[in-house]
């Protein structure tokens, strides 16, 4: 488990910075602290609005451990829950599905309305008695998790101690205000998962730097040059890089995609692609925007769950999918680099790295946010 002097060298000048110790690659105990420092404390991204696109649908997931239920009550609202009753603790929702009537455990049939509340506990006083003294249905509704959704992310706070997300990555949806707009999800044929046997951080690392295309990234490479990047850095909140020569996706027959409405000139060439940090890599260019949730499975494994989004809802499907392909090679060009990586933080010898100063400047960055919470946790258990 690395010691905050191990992760103080992290902050130095990125001229004689090391990166994040191995142990914070490897380490079951440093995963478990950075879920509280990193994933609980701050807004983490945990699924899209558009997998719950009806009143009464809801989504069981996993969240580093922690049963959430997100679900669209009969309101349109998109709300997160914990996934579980008020009454023995069990699991409610094992499957996506659509309920149309009360949430009901399957182990005492207590009921919850989609709004959380509790609205029915049958024989609760005993055989034919719906109530007892004690029961208040009014303190026992599901327990809400704060959620807050942007460019389709449903993001939560669970510890329920961040500032508003709005305060948190005000800089962020003022630099792309451009894009918020309707995004239309392409539906099943524009997204796909991806497993990767490496540390949820390697992601957004390689995310945030355009060092490495030349060698890893040959085709995109071939018109969108490591030359043609620039970087983007705002302490704190949100790391990442950019293009001035963003190609528009162009099928055999010469069609595009319709653009965002209302986009400045700069969007005809460029596209941006930035991690709201912990575990969202957003991807904006003139034509589709594409989101990267990355659900941490453990220390040295990680699963990505690519969105990807259109102007309009009635794109062409052979299109749509092709460019989904088209972005699959892409990521998965980058799953060799993030496990190689990975096997190389079991190297004693392997001190975290340094950075260039030229190009790493994003990943530093994002190192230092890591090390910054990791420290400020340590002092205030000490």
């Amino acid at each position: 488990m690395p010691t905050p002097d191990d992760l103080t060298r992290v902050l130095d000048p990125i001229e004689t910075a090391t990166g994040l110790p191995n142990a914070q690659y490897t380490s079951p105990a440093a995963f478990e602290a950075e879920r509280d420092a990193l994933w609980f404390a701050e807004w983490a991204g945990l699924c899209t609005a558009s997998e719950i696109p009806q009143p009464g649908d809801a989504l069981p997931l996993d969240f580093l451990g922690v049963p959430l239920l997100a679900m669209r009550g009969k309101d349109g609202v998109v709300r997160v829950f914990q996934n579980v009753c008020r009454h023995r603790g069990m699991i409610l929702v094992t499957e996506p599905r659509r309920i149309e009537g009360a949430i009901r455990c399957p182990y005492h049939s207590w009921c919850y309305s989609h709004e959380g509340r509790l609205v029915a506990t049958p024989h609760v006083g005993g055989p034919g008695m719906n109530t007892a003294e004690g029961i208040d249905r009014g303190t026992l509704g599901l327990i809400e998790v704060r959620a807050h959704i942007w460019m389709d992310i449903v993001f939560v706070n669970l510890s329920g101690t961040a500032p508003d997300f709005a305060d948190v990555n005000g800089d962020l949806i003022a630099r792309w205000a451009e894009f918020d707009v309707p995004l239309h999800h392409g539906g099943a044929d524009s997204c796909f998962t991806l497993d990767c046997r490496t540390n949820w951080k390697l992601a957004v690392e390689n995310y945030c730097e355009s060092y490495h295309l030349p060698w890893v990234h040959p085709g995109l490479n071939s018109y969108s040059r490591l030359e043609d990047h620039y970087h983007i850095v705002n302490p704190d909140r949100f790391s990442g890089q950019g293009t001035h020569v963003y190609r528009q996706f162009t099928d055999d027959a010469g069609r595009t995609f319709p653009d965002f409405p209302g986009l400045s000139e700069k969007w005809q060439q460029a596209g941006e692609y930035l991690t709201v940090l912990p575990n969202v890599m957003l991807g904006v260019q003139r034509d589709h925007v594409f989101a990267i949730i990355l659900e941490p499975r453990g220390p040295d494994r990680t699963r990505e769950h690519i969105h990807l989004y259109y102007a309009t809802d009635d794109t062409p499907d052979d299109m749509r999918a092709r460019n989904t392909a088209q972005w699959r090679v892409v990521f998965e060009e980058d799953i060799g680099v993030v496990e190689g990586m990975q096997t190389g933080r079991a190297a004693p010898g392997f001190d975290g790295g340094r950075f260039s100063p030229a190009m790493d400047g994003p990943t530093h960055e994002f190192h230092r946010w890591v090390a910054r919470r990791l420290i400020d946790r340590s002092a205030g258990s000490a």
